[in-house]
């Protein structure tokens, strides 16, 4: 309901405190009028003056009531304000003032309750909004100003005081602090913090003081961009609320029409009191009020899409709820998704006669120019090694298979096991090489120029501490799981082996796993996919639901994903599917719940069994009750 007649067809679910207030004292005043108007029925008095208060009570109370309904009315639509003023007309035309007076209470008190439950799902996010200071201590000329977050620009630098939240996104440029990133990020224990390190709007400093170079004015922050997707994501409705939509939108016209013929044709056809059949048509369009269903899945949803941003979730819609909680199969890239990203450089292997040194020195000043992880890896190595880079041009980056460019006025190319092939250089030799390699669980790349290769670099990555234990997680809730990447083969059957995923699918290149998700989504199962955000953008848009990792620290992850886990925590992803899975049961019982009290109190008002008494209380019942199962999902149990 929530001041918006059950938040019925895309209505929205938001009440202001003014309003609040407003909805308390029209309650509180229709109620002390109507029990006045019942004591003076009661007394010795004529039954005018009770008739009269019940009148005021009813003027009152309807007022808001019978204005949304006939706003409806005019934009075509039959919606339960219209019905409930209705019956309460029809109830106060049979002399049955009492009844219509409470239909009006009632329904006024089952809307100020569901605002109010409604509001706890709302506050949740509200309290985002409130993470983040509304001003800042900036440092200028020489000084500290305290100045409103909006006036401080990109560049600036601001103060943060120990057991302070930082008022924006920035760069630390001097002192170590511990911060709690867990608004943000969902992350357990503090972070470390040093000069150079991210810090993001609304996180806690917990020890030293921070001197922080803003990155990003206060309507981009991380936070600011998390709370316009929650606030977006509302918008988006799952396949559930479509249907109550599209139910509701053809189920009131309906129910007024039964009641005409309730109320019209016994008498006519066959002669029966028509005060008798005209009272069970008004408890048949107030037991018929769709309110319960209407309210079943919005408040489950917000509560969802709430309760997950408070773990660090970010959930881009209701229907992305729904759709995590449905999926059979989940998809994984490796590097940077299961692994953390940072392969080390574990082998510097020389052949046709060149020395490592050289190898490393040519394949590091190629890598220099690159974002690829691999040659930063090469170059990091290199520097850590004492080896000097050279001057490099014309680098080109060949897409999934490494990169080629001039170096000291020679050409040379750094890639994979299939650029190898493509440039005519390979042989068995190099094949034992790379099996062998291969069999070690490493990742080989091969340096070479337009005669001979020169060498071969091999790396290792390291799984991410919680990877193995998530993805046991996952499995446990029937979850087939699949790893996607770029490696060779033994490289991906080792990380394989390790997380005990069962299905590998290597050497892909981006396309590649492209085809694969549609592979499997073509066997009629919905998949989900894993990844960076950014690489694995078009197997993310392919997928039934794109998950990113990291996007607290990537604006890319924010954009791309369906969900974004902020922490870069894969032990985020089970809480978010069971978190799905309760959703999409919460949605189907309660719907189940509004449309079986409806059903059963309708089969009892047409042959007089039910009152306007019971019809009350079953319409309001139905709807907290359904409030409240929805509002489970606030909670962090999973």
């Amino acid at each position: 309901m929530s001041g918006n007649g059950c938040c019925a067809e895309g209505a929205s679910c938001s009440t202001s405190a003014h309003e609040l207030r407003r909805e308390v004292r029209l309650t509180a005043a229709c109620g002390l009028l109507g029990l006045f108007a019942f004591f003076l029925s009661r007394s010795s008095l004529p039954p005018q003056a009770g008739i009269a208060f019940y009148a005021l009570a009813i003027g009152l109370g309807l007022r808001p009531i019978a204005a949304k309904g006939f706003s409806a009315l005019r934009q075509r639509r039959l919606d339960i304000n219209f019905l409930m003023s209705l019956a309460v007309v029809g109830a106060a035309a049979i002399g049955e003032w009492l009844e219509a007076t409470s239909i009006v209470f009632l329904f006024l008190l089952a809307e100020l309750l569901e605002s109010l439950s409604l509001g706890k799902a709302r506050n949740a996010i509200q309290s985002l909004v409130e993470l983040a200071p509304h001003r800042a201590l900036v440092r200028k000329n020489g000084g500290e100003i305290l100045l409103p977050v909006e006036e401080v620009a990109p560049g600036d630098r601001i103060i943060v005081k120990p057991a302070e939240r930082i008022a924006l996104d920035g760069i630390v440029r001097e002192g170590i602090s511990t911060v709690n990133q867990s608004p943000i990020t969902g992350e357990s224990m503090p972070v470390e913090k040093h000069p150079g390190d991210p810090v993001y709007a609304g996180t806690i400093n917990q020890e030293g003081a921070l001197e922080v170079e803003v990155t990003a004015p206060a309507r981009e922050t991380v936070l600011a961009r998390v709370i316009r997707m929650v606030e977006e994501a509302q918008l988006r409705k799952p396949s559930a609320q479509k249907f109550v939509d599209r139910f509701a939108h053809y189920y009131t016209p309906a129910v007024v029409v039964a009641a005409v013929l309730i109320a019209t044709l016994p008498p006519l056809l066959t002669g029966a009191p028509f005060s008798s059949w005209f009272y069970r048509a008004l408890v048949l369009l107030v037991i018929s009020c769709p309110c319960a269903l209407v309210i079943s899945t919005p408040v489950t949803i917000l509560s969802g899409l709430a309760g997950a941003a408070r773990r660090g979730v970010l959930i881009k819609g209701g229907n992305f709820l729904e759709a995590i909680g449905s999926i059979q199969v989940i998809a994984f890239d490796k590097t940077g998704t299961l692994t953390l990203g940072q392969p080390r450089v574990s082998r510097v292997l020389p052949l046709n006669s060149h020395s490592p040194a050289q190898v490393l020195q040519i394949a590091a000043s190629l890598g220099a120019r690159s974002e690829h992880h691999l040659a930063g890896s090469v170059v990091s190595h290199a520097v850590k090694e004492g080896i000097p880079l050279l001057s490099a041009e014309q680098i080109q980056a060949i897409p999934g298979r490494g990169l080629q460019g001039q170096v000291e006025n020679g050409s040379f190319f750094m890639g994979n096991h299939r650029f190898l092939e493509e440039k005519g250089q390979c042989n068995p030799d190099l094949e034992k090489i790379l099996q062998i390699s291969e069999r070690r669980g490493e990742t080989a790349v091969f340096l070479g120029n337009q005669d001979q290769v020169m060498g071969m670099i091999t790396f290792v990555d390291t799984p991410r501490p919680e990877a193995r234990t998530a993805l046991h997680q996952i499995k446990d809730c029937g979850l087939e799981v699949v790893m996607l990447t770029g490696d060779n083969r033994g490289a991906a059957e080792a990380m394989a082996s390790q997380l005990g995923i069962d299905r590998v699918y290597h050497e892909l290149l981006p396309e590649n796993k492209v085809q694969v998700v549609q592979k499997l989504t073509a066997g009629g199962k919905k998949v989900a996919m894993v990844g960076d955000g950014i690489n694995d953008a078009p197997a993310l848009g392919a997928s039934a639901v794109g998950i990113a990792m990291g996007g607290a620290g990537t604006h890319a992850a924010l954009e791309t994903a369906d969900i974004v886990l902020m922490g870069d925590d894969l032990s985020q992803l089970p809480l978010t599917i069971r978190t799905g899975r309760r959703a999409v049961n919460i949605i189907k019982t309660n719907i189940a719940l509004a449309l079986l009290i409806k059903a059963v109190f309708l089969f009892l008002a047409i042959p007089g069994l039910a009152s306007l008494w019971m019809a009350l209380a079953a319409d309001m019942g139905g709807s907290l009750l359904v409030t409240a199962n929805g509002l489970r999902l606030l909670r962090t149990r999973t």
